[in-house]
């Protein structure tokens, strides 16, 4: 456990806010102090890191053990300890999970004991939130640099439990996908086995390239690669074969000499590793399986060097609390272009899809005053536009149900699964039946995001009836609220018979909800 720094406060400057995160992985339990300041810098204090066994039993057993609960906690309330030291607040404080306490079926039980030791709510977080932080964090990186910014690029981070990728062209989200591929995972596939090193390496390999063989097929084309690597075992590497290289910008790393390197680790033991190359105990027990990935990754796509970033999970969740849990315009928009993406696989009608989503924007806007919901909120409806149709593809009849199941199953990138329920939801309610307690997926919301949900979904068929047409002629509305009368202007048409007809029958919801009858008029007032 490093030594405490405790935060100094200068002069008349305005005093920074002191937060805390802290990471439950597979194999260790790390936590992060930091200051933030007015501008949004974030500035990291202290880092602390302490070991545990989730992984290894959450992978073989898919249950954690009393003991590693009881470790875990121990080891929380030492780190509670000195965030009183620092004087952090308990709602400074945020606390994750990752694959190992996500996939154990007694998490629920693991986050209760913590609760109890601690007061410290664990959040488990998926594999799109990861992406989300990942993207947050390398993004910077990836703009600032000749070769990549304009250039496609595979992000990748080797975990304990997962393998999460990213791939990027020209500051562009292509595509993001988990794989079931960790350097704790596939140790545990060699337990028990008597062999030499040799044929576990050949183990290991085998699992690694059928992943590889995945990945190939989720980039689409040939256009030439750059990989770009996360993760604390990459950087331990680079760090070791590139002795002044600090972690301020991306590290070029050649792929014979990292090659060399892993060779190496892997002809050792633990304890071997850590007496040769500094390693931590921690460190050294992952080393080997997640190096063998990386340099396979490189040799898979023929890559002379890959590309190494210092951004870990914890920079990526300080910077999160720094801009208070939001969402950019630019993050925003990746999502948009990965719904469209999707839309497109399913053969969506397209331009419908954007007019519609166009006017759901602009409702959401007029209407804030009425739906008081947040900017995350508008981006769910937002996709719930653009896929309403997507279930087209399966059966006509009962497209809307399709739409539901097909995003809840989907990859959109940067969305929970949660938070692909709601938009399955949305666009699931965009025609037909209102919400029932009944329906697979509503009933189980808590109250506060059923409301959501058909908020969402009524504002949804406001917009689906304003482009009742498909032709796109109405783009520009204004709303105004005449009493307990919804009154839709639309400026600049003078015949909107055929959008009344629709609006009558698709505003009965919103009616509903919001307890106002909606009129549509053609041109101003």
């Amino acid at each position: 456990m490093s030594q405490s720094i405790r935060p100094m406060i200068s002069g008349d400057s305005p005093s920074p806010r002191s937060v805390a995160v802290i990471d439950i992985g597979a194999t260790s339990i790390r936590m992060a102090i930091a200051e933030i300041h007015r501008d949004g810098t974030v500035h990291t204090l202290d880092t602390l890191v302490q070991s545990v066994e989730l992984g290894r039993e959450a992978f073989e057993n898919r249950r954690l053990s009393r003991k590693s609960i009881e470790k875990s906690a121990s080891v929380l309330q030492r780190y509670q300890r000195v965030l009183q030291e620092y004087g952090i607040a308990p709602a400074d404080v945020r606390v994750v999970a990752t694959t190992a306490v996500r996939e154990a079926s007694n998490r629920l039980a693991f986050a209760d004991r913590i609760f109890v030791a601690t007061g410290m709510n664990v959040v488990s977080i998926d594999e799109a939130e990861v992406n989300r932080i990942t993207y947050m964090g390398v993004m910077p990186d990836l703009k600032s640099h000749p070769e990549l910014a304009d250039g496609k690029s595979l992000v990748v981070e080797v975990g304990g439990g997962n393998t999460e990728m990213l791939v990027v062209r020209a500051g562009n989200v292509l595509h993001s996908q988990s794989y079931r591929l960790g350097s704790l995972r596939l140790l545990t596939t060699l337990e028990g086995v008597r062999a030499g090193t040799a044929r576990r390496r050949a183990m290991m390999e085998s699992h690694i390239r059928r992943i590889l063989v995945r990945i190939s097929e989720e980039i689409e084309d040939n256009t030439p690669i750059n990989v770009v690597a996360l993760g604390g075992d990459i950087r331990f590497a680079t760090h070791y074969l590139i002795e002044d290289w600090d972690g301020s910008e991306l590290a070029r790393l050649p792929t014979k000499r990292l090659a060399k390197f892993t060779d190496k680790v892997l002809d050792l033991d633990e304890d071997a590793i850590v007496k040769r190359f500094g390693a931590s105990f921690i460190e050294a027990e992952t080393l080997a399986p997640a190096l063998l990935a990386y340099v396979m990754l490189a040799q898979h796509f023929s890559l002379h060097h890959i590309y190494v970033c210092d951004t870990n999970l914890r920079d990526g969740l300080l910077h999160d609390i720094a801009v208070g849990g939001s969402w950019t315009a630019e993050f925003r928009n990746q999502i948009v272009r990965s719904a469209i993406s999707l839309g497109r696989k399913f053969d969506f009608d397209e331009t419908h899809a954007r007019n519609v989503s166009e006017l759901t924007r602009k409702l959401f806007d007029q209407l804030q005053d009425e739906h008081q919901l947040d900017s995350r909120h508008e981006v769910i409806l937002c996709l719930a536009a653009l896929l309403h149709e997507i279930g087209l593809i399966v059966n006509v009849r009962s497209n809307h149900k399709h739409a539901l199941y097909l995003i809840q199953h989907s990859d959109l990138f940067g969305m929970s699964k949660d938070e692909l329920l709601q938009v399955g939801l949305v666009a699931r309610y965009h025609r037909r039946a209102y919400p029932q307690p009944s329906h697979d997926g509503y009933g189980t919301l808590p109250q506060e995001e059923r409301v959501v949900v058909a908020k969402l979904a009524a504002i949804l068929r406001l917009a689906i009836a304003l482009d009742d047409t498909r032709s796109g002629r109405i783009r520009e509305i204004e709303c105004q609220r005449d009493g307990r009368q919804l009154v839709v202007n639309v400026p600049g048409v003078d015949d909107v018979s055929l959008e009344q007809i629709a609006m009558r029958e698709n505003s009965g919801m919103f009616r509903d909800v919001f307890g106002m009858q909606v009129l549509l008029r053609a041109g101003k007032g």
